[in-house]
């Protein structure tokens, strides 16, 4: 690639998603912005255009619709210019597990993790053929707490720290570099019409993504804004790491075998 490669950036028209388009645009990159609405996509990308003189694209999409996310898969496959995915698309679903729709959860899955597995796959091969790129996959810490409830919200952001966890040890050998976002409570549309008085102290969604950039900058593999004690994370993955011998055993644990 020469010059500063173009962003994807899913979930593009408010939110965290929004933030990042208008960081990266401030950076000098050209965007293609993908969500639903297509009037909020062509008033941000209009304002960006005005205050930065980047390239705007706008890509309306649902990419719960098999047809919709294969138009983004394809601008993945085809476009060289691109250089960056931001995984950001996402949604959750109020109430306990019992009470959830199952074809509101079947919609969330399809959004939280399908469409972001699908365009990671898409751009992944013409990123290790170039031996460079990026895609930022956001998450939450839920994914890491289910004391906090929300059963499969939670559940699809473990499925997206694994899978980037995943896919930086196997594609940052090849030049790709993958990273995963895990915010806490961040003020954004997916809270809804929910009783503000009921919601958890929240961090502005320009001091997320500004604290993302940084992490993104690094090359942090796993960027967790809210978290202070940068030592509790490596304490963590230590002793994770540290299970993994344990994990070839052949027979099974003494306290598993039954009583002779």
């Amino acid at each position: 690639m020469t010059g500063k490669p173009s962003v994807l950036i899913t979930g593009a028209s408010s939110g965290i998603g929004a933030t990042y388009a208008d960081r990266f645009a401030r950076r000098g990159h050209d965007l293609v912005l993908v969500a639903r609405n297509k009037a909020r996509l062509e008033t941000l990308a209009a304002r960006l255009t005005e205050e930065t003189g980047v390239a705007v694209d706008v890509l309306p999409a649902d990419l719960t619709q098999g047809p919709d996310l294969a138009v983004v898969e394809a601008r993945l496959r085809e476009d060289a210019s691109i250089g960056t995915l931001v995984n950001n698309a996402g949604a959750a679903l109020a109430g306990g597990f019992v009470d959830q729709p199952i074809e509101d959860v079947a919609r969330l899955v399809a959004l939280n993790t399908t469409s972001l597995v699908r365009l990671a796959s898409a751009v992944s091969p013409r990123f290790v053929q170039a031996g460079e790129g990026a895609i930022i996959n956001i998450g939450s810490v839920i994914g890491l707490a289910p004391e906090l409830g929300s059963s499969v919200y939670g559940a699809t952001k473990a499925f997206v720290l694994f899978l980037s966890q995943s896919l930086s040890v196997e594609l940052g050998p090849k030049g790709v570099y993958v990273q995963a976002v895990l915010p806490a409570a961040t003020k954004t549309e997916i809270w809804g019409n929910s009783d503000p008085a009921k919601l958890p102290p929240m961090m502005d969604v320009e001091d997320l993504v500004d604290a993302a950039l940084v992490g993104f900058d690094r090359r942090e593999a796993v960027t967790i804004p809210p978290l202070h004690d940068e030592s509790l994370w490596a304490a963590f993955q230590a002793a994770r790491q540290a299970m993994l011998p344990e994990f070839r055993q052949t027979q099974p644990a003494q306290r598993y075998r039954p009583a002779s």
